[in-house]
């Protein structure tokens, strides 16, 4: 943790899937910023870890599971006093394959934690935001959230969905105090991304595909994440922030 002030000194920040990638990164990245971070992952063991190490508090969370969400946001509150930022990064990738062919329960499961899943997030945190009448929200989206994702149709739908959320609630809550934003990180090194890699798919062919020619990392996001809740962004509003080397651009 900084031993200088900054905007997030003694923040409430609540991060899910903040065991790993950028959700862990963020939760780093505001602790180091001298805030009071939640990590909540379905991975409690993994949450704990990162929790220790920057003096966290460790919350097993299911996005999937309504009551422990509200029960996660509960303690948040109940601990802290207060809950002034959320970080909604908690998502899986699905299996690959063409619309036609996906696999029914895995199009119900991705879309239930990538976009359900943010939902259940925001409906428990906007309570508390909304009785504060202050905070910010940023949902973890993806370049997939943009444009088409081959092979990745329920990845690319949730996505989509999790966009188009966070550009409603931010319309319908910037004059109540809370500003929502969404971060549409493009290729990463995280653990979805190896996942990738170790199924056959060389960071070699992913790099090609990015103009800036290398995958991104999960502490760039987490500074992007920083920016979208800071004052720096102040009048930044239902927008989905692209950090993907190019790839949109091209």
């Amino acid at each position: 943790m900084t031993s200088e002030s900054s905007e997030f000194t003694d923040r409430v920040v609540f991060v899910t899937g903040g065991a790993s990638g950028i959700g862990a990164a963020s939760a780093r990245a505001f602790a180091a910023q001298g805030a009071r971070v939640v990590v909540a992952d379905i991975d409690l063991a993994r949450a704990d870890t990162v929790a220790r190490e920057i003096g966290g508090l460790a919350l097993l969370c299911s996005v999937r599971d309504d009551a422990a969400v509200a029960a996660a946001v509960r303690r948040t509150v109940r601990q802290f006093g207060a809950l002034d930022i959320a970080i909604n990064s908690a998502g899986v990738g699905g299996v690959e394959e063409r619309t036609a062919a996906y696999p029914p329960e895995a199009w119900d499961a991705v879309i239930d934690i990538n976009l359900t899943g943010v939902w259940r997030c925001m409906r428990h945190q906007l309570a508390v935001m909304l009785a504060a009448e202050r905070g910010v929200i940023v949902n973890v989206a993806s370049v997939a959230g943009l444009g088409g994702f081959p092979r990745h149709p329920a990845y690319a739908a949730s996505k989509h969905g999790v966009v188009g959320l966070t550009r409603t609630a931010a319309l319908e809550y910037v004059r109540k105090g809370i500003r929502i934003n969404a971060l549409c990180p493009g290729f990463t090194h995280t653990p979805m991304v190896q996942g990738m890699i170790d199924a056959g798919v060389s960071e070699q062919e992913l790099s090609v595909r990015i103009p800036a020619g290398r995958l991104g990392t999960a502490d760039e996001m987490a500074q992007s994440v920083l920016y979208l809740c800071s004052s720096a962004s102040a009048f930044l509003v239902g927008h989905a922030l692209a950090i993907d080397g190019g790839l949109t651009a091209a």
